[in-house]
């Protein structure tokens, strides 16, 4: 299993050092969120503190930024650390498209569809000098100049994942992604009977197998070194459960244990602005659902039965905890068997 862990977000002068750490630590790769930040620019300064993790936004909000945009951010990423760069992508919902952002809103699957493989057409033309020519019903790239072309390099494509929660983001994420990632808003019976289904339809209808698509564990982790240390840790997943269990997009997840009431009561709350309350709403059996839950010297027993299934997970630590604790846990996680056998980006490479 590939275990990433997320960088600093406010103070730009952590981001080097924590990258270089994680490294050290032996952590596979690194990534950032678009929350209150933005997840580009601090992968700039990632790139000139480590040599091999690799380098992830996870993930990155699309329909804000143009593709070519994304596209020239991501080449110079890519070429800056040598191909360690990883695309992430989230479509986000319609009231923060709509609302925050301030771009219209349309079904986001075939949007999304759209979005990767002109992600891909712009690569390939700056790479082989081959006329751009995408044209979709959402986008449309049909001019490119040398000015405008960055250097061609001898590096692989860069890889795109994509954040799924819906069946028809999820076959998206089979036919046209390199990765899924599962919102945290995940449980191990959502994954298996719904996520699963999806990405393998997906997969088929693009002519891939299961080894050929790389599945980032849904959900969240709660451990620490005592059972106290637990609690609080599962006291902060408790409220991020009810932060997204009130926003009715992930509502197919609770349907599938016939809370959709305790849904409903969430989203009321949210509107009322009753932040503070609505952690209390959730039970430990609930919150249970969602996490892996242990202390150091069993976390990575919990995560391989909680996260079955998957390639990869991006691993939460209590603050300061010891880095040698760090890596062990990393070493016991990396002996995980997965069925992602790992970028092969160059079948992207003659597509139409």
């Amino acid at each position: 299993m590939k275990v990433s862990i997320g960088l600093p977000s406010g103070d730009w002068s952590e981001v080097g050092p924590a990258a270089a750490k994680a490294e050290a630590i032996g952590f596979d790769a690194v990534s950032t969120v678009e929350l209150a930040h933005e997840p580009f620019l601090r992968l700039a300064l990632a790139t000139q503190a480590t040599e091999k993790v690799e380098l992830s936004t996870a993930i990155a909000i699309a329909f804000s930024r143009s593709p070519m945009v994304v596209a020239n951010m991501s080449w110079d990423l890519h070429a800056n650390s040598g191909g360690r760069f990883y695309l992430g992508l989230g479509s986000q919902v319609k009231g923060h498209n709509e609302r925050r952002f301030s771009v219209p809103w349309s079904a986001p699957a075939p949007r999304m569809q759209e979005y990767i493989e002109s992600l891909r057409a712009i690569w390939r033309c700056w790479q082989t000098g081959e006329k751009l020519n995408y044209v979709g019903e959402h986008y449309q790239f049909t001019l490119m100049t040398p000015e405008f072309s960055p250097p061609r390099n001898d590096l692989p494509m860069p890889a795109v994942s994509l954040a799924a929660v819906g069946p028809a983001m999820l076959r998206v994420g089979g036919r046209v992604a390199d990765g899924v990632r599962l919102h945290s808003f995940c449980t191990k019976r959502y994954m298996e009977e719904v996520c699963m289904s999806h990405i393998a339809e997906g997969l088929k209808q693009s002519g891939r197998e299961r080894k050929d698509i790389e599945i980032y564990g849904g959900g969240f982790v709660a451990t620490g070194e005592d059972d106290e240390s637990v609690a609080k840790m599962l006291d902060t997943v408790r409220y991020r459960v009810a932060f997204y269990g009130s926003t009715r997009t992930y509502f197919p997840v609770w349907e599938l244990y016939g809370l959709e009431d305790l849904g409903l009561k969430l989203h009321q709350m949210v509107a009322d602005r009753k932040w503070d309350k609505i952690a209390g709403e959730v039970s430990d059996d609930v919150v249970r659902l969602f996490a892996a839950v242990g202390t150091f010297g069993n976390i990575a027993g919990a995560i391989e039965e909680r996260f079955s299934g998957a390639d990869a997970l991006n691993l939460t630590l209590p603050e300061g905890t010891n880095a040698g604790v760090m890596g062990e846990i990393v070493q016991d996680l990396n002996r995980i068997d997965t069925p992602y056998a790992g970028h092969n980006t160059a079948r992207w490479a003659d597509v139409a």
